[in-house]
Order: C-alpha cells, then sequence, then structure tokens
C-alpha cells in the first residue's frame, strides 16, 4: 500500500487520490471540479513518482518541477508531498485598462513586470489575495499584443469578479501566475482546416487562437462559431466579422439559443450549427471552450462527425461550486473557469 508523506505526517493512501487522503486527515487543500482541469489542486512532489494522469495538462516546464494534480494522483508507491503557494511561478502585472464589453463582460488589459511567455489560448490565474484567484483564459496574441487580455465575467457573488468589475482601476499592480493550459493554437500542421466552437467568455482563447492561426499564415480553413442564449451575448461580434472580411480564411458565425437570432445570427448550439455547415470533419482539428455541457456533447458530436480524437481540443469552463464532473474528452484536456466565469459558458477560473 503507498504511504503519503506531508508536513512530517505519513499515512496510508488506501487506493484514494492525494486529495481526498490528505482532505481525509483534516488538512485543508484548495479544490474545485475534482476532475483534473482547474488545477486549483496542484501541488508538489519533493520524492516518488507521479502517474502519468496526475500531470496531464500541465506544461513541460510544470512537470519538469514535479508539479501534480493532486485530485488525479492515485500513488502506486511513497510519495512526498508538499502543498506551496509556489507551486506556479508568479509575477506582477500593471492594469493598462478596463473596458466593458458587455454589461457583464469587462475586458481587462495587463502590462505583466516580467517578461511572459505563452501560447493564445493558454491561461493564467489572477489574484484578488494571497489566498483567492481565479484562471482566465487570454484573448491576447504573443508577438501581436504588447498586453495581456482576459474576458471577465461578472458572476453574482463572485469574489474576484466583484473585484475586477467595482474596485481595479487601471494603474493598479495586480499578481498573475504563469500561462498554463493546452488549448493553443499549434503549428505543426498549417493547412489543417481548424474548428472553433465557443460558448460565452470561451470566446477569448479561440479568438487568440484564430488570430495567432491568422498572423502565422495558416492556408486552412479557420471556422468560429460562438453561442449565446440570447444575442445579448455575442460581444466582440464586430471585429470578429471585420476580422472575417479581412481574411479569406476566416469565418465567424454568430449563435443563439434560446431566443430568436437577429441580424447574422442563427439559431441552435454552436456544434448544431457548425455541424450542418461541415458534416465531415475528417483530418478537422477542432477547439472547444466554455460550458462543460457543451463541451461534452460537442466532443462527442464532433468525434462522431470524423475529428480524430487527438485532434479535439477541449476546455470547458467549470465553476468552482461544482460538484465532480468526470470528463472524457479524448483530447488535451485544458484550462478551467471558475464561478466567476459565466456557467453557461464563460472563461476560466474556479470559486467565487
Amino acid at each position: 500500500m503507498a504511504c503519503i508523506h506531508y508536513e512530517g505526517r505519513a499515512f496510508e493512501s488506501k487506493g484514494n487520490s492525494v486529495l481526498d487522503c490528505l482532505l481525509e486527515q483534516g488538512y485543508s487543500v484548495p479544490n474545485a471540479c475534482r476532475a483534473g482541469v482547474c488545477q486549483s489542486c496542484l501541488m508538489l512532489a519533493r520524492s516518488g513518482d507521479v502517474p502519468a494522469r496526475a500531470q496531464a495538462g500541465l506544461s513541460a516546464a510544470m512537470r519538469i518541477r514535479n508539479l501534480f494534480l493532486a485530485c488525479q494522483c492515485f500513488p502506486e508507491q511513497d510519495l512526498d508531498v508538499a502543498s506551496t503557494d509556489a507551486a506556479l511561478v508568479i509575477g506582477a502585472a500593471r492594469v493598462r485598462s478596463i473596458a466593458r464589453l458587455a454589461e457583464d463582460i469587462a475586458q481587462v488589459r495587463l502590462e505583466p513586470s516580467n517578461p511572459f511567455n505563452y501560447r493564445a489560448g493558454q491561461f493564467l490565474r489572477l489574484y484578488l489575495d494571497g489566498q483567492t484567484g481565479r484562471n482566465y483564459s487570454l484573448a491576447s496574441v504573443p508577438g501581436l499584443d504588447d498586453f495581456l487580455e482576459l474576458h471577465v465575467r461578472r458572476v453574482a457573488g463572485g469574489r474576484v469578479s466583484g473585484w475586477v468589475f467595482d474596485t481595479l482601476e487601471p494603474g493598479d499592480t495586480v499578481t498573475i501566475s504563469e500561462a498554463s493550459g493546452n488549448c493553443y493554437y499549434a503549428t505543426d500542421r498549417p493547412e489543417q482546416d481548424l474548428l472553433l466552437l465557443a460558448t460565452g467568455t470561451g470566446l477569448a482563447p479561440l479568438m487568440g487562437i484564430a488570430r495567432e492561426a491568422l498572423h502565422n499564415g495558416h492556408s486552412g480553413q479557420i471556422r468560429l462559431y460562438h453561442g449565446n442564449r440570447t444575442g445579448h451575448g455575442a460581444y466582440l461580434a464586430g471585429a470578429l466579422r471585420a476580422l472575417a472580411a479581412n481574411h479569406s480564411r476566416f469565418t465567424y458565425q454568430a449563435c443563439v439559443s434560446e431566443a430568436l437570432p437577429g441580424p447574422g445570427e442563427v439559431h441552435g448550439r454552436p456544434p448544431e450549427v457548425a455541424l450542418r455547415d461541415i458534416p465531415d470533419l475528417t483530418n478537422w482539428r477542432v477547439y472547444l471552450c466554455g460550458s462543460p455541457r457543451m463541451v461534452e456533447a460537442g466532443r462527442i458530436a464532433v468525434f462522431l462527425a470524423g475529428a480524430a480524437s487527438a485532434e479535439i481540443f477541449a476546455d470547458p469552463f467549470l465553476p468552482y461550486y461544482a460538484l465532480p464532473l468526470h470528463i472524457g474528452h479524448p483530447g488535451n484536456a485544458a484550462s478551467v473557469p471558475d464561478s466567476d466565469h459565466d456557467p453557461q459558458g464563460g472563461a476560466p477560473s474556479p470559486g467565487k
């Protein structure tokens, strides 16, 4: 039976995850989705072998530093672990601007104090204080933008989103983490057709992916479908239509699921609308970001339409208070949103 060593104590795992073992021993360990997505239970392995499952979705740099997801770590041998605020590389950033993209969505642009390495579509953690942080996807593109752009949806009772909307001002200094997540543009097949499916502020990472692909001269089709319950959630539609007008390889479609569509909109959820337009997804690469319901249903739908499992990249935005969610997508799990993102399909981050 594997033994877990933590803060000078040792106890048997009894086949449970490291997270459950620590919680059973009375330790307070940050956790949210319990699905290995939100990364709020990130821990450090001081010694012992970490199962590969416990590092799925982590960057190569994180894996090299022996970081792992406690909720997904079922040790097969003794493991010495530590929880640490230094699990992520932390830095400072200045708020350049805050603007409203919609009544409940704020565009936050940050200038990091030090060089910040990331890929369009990844996410970072924005900290309210030493104990409270939320994950937000990056809408900016390295090499094109000299700032980091986040789309923050206001959530009733959300501590971080409330702070962003009510207190944060341009010129303020904030604390952020390094970027992580596997839902980003890959340059290996520039001729490959890309399908981007988003709901709510899940648009942020996919807009970044589309812009980076175009910037890199991607020659395949890039088709973005953005869904909301009502047309009021289709923020940045004008900018995306302008982008489509300037790039023949890029198309954008706003989708409305629970209201009559307005001009330029169609009725239906992104996967449904996309598959009406493209029934055969053989050889396509697919990205899904937003509500867990859309992501999971969409993942199955695009797989059945011919997309290879290795070409499906999914980023469900889980609320911090969500019950355990088993996301068995065959692609790469990426960031997680918290309750400061819209449960309908917003952006990434856990908790209120």
